[in-house]
């Protein structure tokens, strides 16, 4: 696995090898960044259940101010600290090892993202749920789930409305921004 874009286009990353991590792909990063260039020089950039990194540290090479990266995994945030160290990006990223959902109402409620990028398990269709409710009630500029493509995400969850659907083959991202809630 490769950077795609930004000061370190073309440096190779570490990956997990295990079956419990699921690396986005390369060509769904490369659709969800020229989505998000128009936005992401100088934010915030959350990675929430981050694998190796590569969502994290693709947008700190494309110009985010400071990525948080979340991950459970013992060998996953082994192979993020590497990446992060390999990359000399210590100083722009902060790696936050445990639960996704208490990390990330922590996160919330400390700082504000301009960015999360949200990649449960897909198997684990609770994560979805728990974690859409956490970003619903919080004023995120922009959430971006990514989730299989037969999972179909509800139109709206809390203050947010989906403003994007991309799918790629078996991969789709959901793009939430906070919008006025239209009565059902």
């Amino acid at each position: 696995m490769r950077v795609i874009a930004g000061r370190f286009r073309s440096r190779k990353l570490k990956t997990v090898d295990s079956l419990q991590v699921r690396p986005t792909p390369d060509r769904l990063r490369e659709t969800l960044f020229s989505i998000l260039m128009p936005r992401l020089a100088g934010t915030l950039f959350i990675d929430a259940y981050a694998g190796s990194g590569a969502v994290g540290i693709e947008a700190v090479s494309r110009g985010a101010r400071h990525a948080v990266l979340i991950e459970k995994n013992g060998q996953a945030a082994a192979v993020i600290k590497d990446n992060v160290r390999t990359l000399g990006i210590e100083d722009e990223t902060t790696l936050l090892r445990g639960s996704v959902t208490k990390e990330l109402a922590d996160v919330l409620a400390a700082r504000k993202p301009d960015v999360v990028f949200l990649d449960p398990p897909y198997e684990r269709v609770g994560e979805y749920t728990d974690c859409m409710a956490i970003l619903g009630a919080a004023p995120v500029p922009l959430v971006i789930v990514q989730h299989p493509s037969k999972m179909v995400l509800p139109e709206r969850v809390h203050h947010m409305s989906k403003v994007r659907l991309v799918r790629q083959g078996d991969n789709s991202l959901s793009f939430y921004e906070p919008g006025l809630l239209m009565p059902l």
